[in-house]
């Protein structure tokens, strides 16, 4: 016989208790899914109802390899599905958020990274088929491309479409494709002076996740994309990119507080909110931004000018002809914004 003398009406402010907690839980006992969990390109923890999601390639900017859309993919799934998760915070581990894809390797070594943690060998990811068709003396097939670019999309995109509110701590830079993951996240919170942007739309890029002008509004993020500048981070929150910017100091404590507020919340309460905005937002067309922009960082690529930065990369070295790329811009080092290792991983 159900004890009716324990109910949620005999318990204070119930419907603050976790999905976890309490007799009624439909999760009373059962056993916890883990929380502490390492991959090749980031950790994942889970403390105080948030999900820890931190790139961990400091050494290398934490810039972005094929395993990088997977696996935050995976790890954002598996806070999804975890029900003392409330809330997804995605950060980077060392100097910098992330400085995009590591060109260090695709640009100057024709696009043949390491081995990465799912097999590829024989499908449109192996690394053989990507080299030869980026191959400028090669035909290069547009589909092949768009299959193999739309995948990191699908992952990074994977932060917008979970159920749960995700937000993102950024520090140092987010730059390249490290602000296609970013601009992906429900909330933005950053540092004053941290560099976000996408200078390869200067030569050899185009933002593939297309989610600039749903973020930014059609005049700003055409200021940033026909130009390639950027900007900072307290820009960032006056421009309304970030909900909010602080002292670099500050930005832990100030993140913290932020993600405490809305763990708070009921989950399905964050849920409902989160897919009813939503819906607000994909009739824009994010879908439909992302494809074309898709399609077009790839042609971006195989143009003369991408050609030409391609094989000037492979001849003198990435970081030479980034140089070579923003010094007319009079932003190359721009001592506002200067990051280590952030030249060496960054598209």
């Amino acid at each position: 016989m159900p004890d009716y003398t324990d109910h949620a009406g005999t318990r204070p402010a119930a419907w603050y208790e976790g999905l976890t907690e309490g007799k009624d839980s439909l999760f009373a006992d059962r056993e916890q899914p883990p929380s502490d969990i390492r991959y090749r390109t980031l950790t994942y923890e889970v403390t105080d109802r948030v999900a820890r999601i931190t790139f961990d390639r400091p050494e290398h900017g934490n810039a972005i390899t094929a395993d990088t859309p997977i696996e935050l993919a995976a790890a954002v799934e598996r806070a999804d599905l975890d029900p003392r998760v409330h809330v997804i915070l995605v950060s980077g581990r060392g100097k910098g958020f992330c400085g995009g894809y590591d060109l260090s390797i695709f640009a100057e070594n024709g696009f043949t990274p390491d081995g990465g943690a799912a097999p590829v060998d024989g499908t449109v990811l192996d690394p053989a088929v990507q080299a030869r068709n980026h191959n400028p003396w090669g035909t290069w097939d547009p589909m092949v491309d768009y299959q193999m670019m739309s995948r990191f999309n699908r992952g990074f995109s994977s932060l917008l479409h979970a159920n749960k509110p995700t937000v993102a701590k950024l520090h140092g830079f987010a730059v390249a494709g490290g602000t296609d993951i970013a601009l992906f996240a429900d909330q933005i919170i950053c540092a004053d002076d941290t560099k976000i942007g996408y200078p390869p739309t200067r030569v050899w890029g185009i933002p593939a996740a297309g989610m600039w002008a749903h973020r930014l509004g059609d005049q700003l993020a055409k200021r940033l994309l026909f130009t390639g500048d950027c900007i900072s981070g307290k820009q960032a929150a006056e421009w309304g990119l970030a909900v909010e910017s602080c002292p670099a100091d500050e930005l832990d404590e100030r993140t913290e507080a932020l993600v405490a507020r809305i763990a708070r919340m009921p989950v399905n309460q964050l849920i409902m909110a989160k897919l009813a905005l939503n819906s607000a937002l994909l009739a824009q067309g994010v879908a439909n931004s992302g494809m074309v922009s898709t399609v077009f960082d790839g042609i971006s690529r195989h143009t003369r000018e991408g050609y030409a930065f391609q094989l000037r990369s492979a001849t003198v070295g990435f970081r030479e002809a980034v140089r070579e790329r923003d010094e007319p811009y009079g932003d190359w080092k721009r001592a506002q914004f200067r990051a280590s290792g952030e030249e060496d991983a960054e598209r």
